[in-house]
């Protein structure tokens, strides 16, 4: 059995497919389609024989152009991989027909999906529900839709291929920056943070991707070690799965400390829903989740102040991070 199981979204969305995609592997081969920002976490997925990168037209932000050579391309390689299967996994908001019409050009014979649209002849298999359940448990289901199943043994949860760590402990990391502003604290709550911590005996580590190298900086101040840039995803794993717990926002690296066993602490903002995307892991989840903000998927945060998560006091994660410590999955 071939299976392609598609996730055009960043690299946290990829990690929470990962459940889904050791079920289709314990059937047979799988080939992972991911956008270019979820390509490492495919890379570190249990279960992945092929990654396939495009940069979807509907999902990447910024959009890149519609294109018929790109286009044309995409079906090729779906095409030469000759899947038994597709499975489209998307999120609530995001349609999955525009990608089901372009497997089937390309020859997919069985294409299952989660749809409120109609499909026509687009999907073998279509789930019309929406459960408010974790987005990983939500994926899941579409592959048990299409026959799929974890083997004896799985129970689920998150998962990376083991990363090494080169850091000896004990150590707590921090990682403030996300992708979409409105769903992290802002850089002063976290230097405060940092101070807080720090004072408290912690040593802290404060990481972020290259071009978050001026935010860590001043986040870590003169107490963390700032290791902006200087981390790839598999090794961000590898000093994930050696820290007594992550601070973040709710973000990529939330879904990689639970893929790793570490307990973390959430500043979650509510534009989007914590029942679907809390970390899938011990874990105190932190911030307003009733303010006016609640469910809008705004990028920027829509009210003056941020006060679904500047109102958290830093001594709150301080204290929520001594509750984890001790706490593995």
């Amino acid at each position: 059995m071939r299976t392609l199981v598609a996730r055009l979204d960043s690299d946290g969305d990829v990690l929470l497919a990962g459940p889904a995609v050791r079920a289709a592997a314990a059937a047979g081969e799988v080939t992972l389609l991911v956008g270019p920002a979820g390509r490492q976490a495919a890379e570190l997925l249990p279960g992945v024989d092929d990654v396939l990168v495009w940069a979807c037209p509907w999902v990447a932000n910024p959009a890149p152009a519609v294109d018929a050579a790109d286009v044309d391309r995409l079906v090729g390689a779906v095409r030469e991989r000759r899947p038994d299967v597709a499975l489209v996994l998307t999120s609530f908001h995001q349609s999955p027909l525009p990608l089901a019409l372009l497997l089937r050009l390309a020859g997919v014979p069985r294409i299952v999906a989660r749809s409120i649209d109609y499909p026509g002849s687009l999907l073998d298999v279509r789930l019309t529900d929406d459960p408010d359940i974790p987005e990983a448990d939500r994926a899941l289901a579409v592959a048990r839709a299409a026959g799929f199943d974890l083997p004896p043994g799985d129970g689920g949860g998150l998962a990376v291929r083991p990363q090494p760590s080169t850091t000896p402990g004990p150590y707590l990391v921090v990682h403030p920056g996300a992708s979409v502003p409105a769903r992290t604290w802002s850089p002063d709550r976290w230097a405060e943070a940092v101070s807080v911590l720090t004072g408290r005996g912690h040593r802290v580590l404060v990481t972020g991707g290259p071009g978050e190298r001026a935010l860590t900086a001043r986040v870590a101040g003169t107490t963390g070690v700032d290791l902006g840039g200087r981390t790839t995803l598999a090794e961000l794993a590898g000093l994930l799965a050696g820290a007594d717990a992550l601070v973040v926002g709710n973000t990529g690296p939330a879904h990689l400390a639970a893929a790793v066993g570490t307990p973390v602490v959430s500043l979650f903002a509510p534009v989007v829903p914590a029942a679907r995307w809390a970390p899938h892991g011990p874990h105190v989840l932190l911030g307003d989740q009733h303010a006016p903000c609640r469910d809008t998927r705004a990028r920027d945060c829509p009210v003056p102040g941020h006060p679904c998560l500047d109102g958290v006091d830093p001594r709150r994660v301080a204290d929520a991070v001594d509750e984890l410590i001790g706490v593995r999955a």
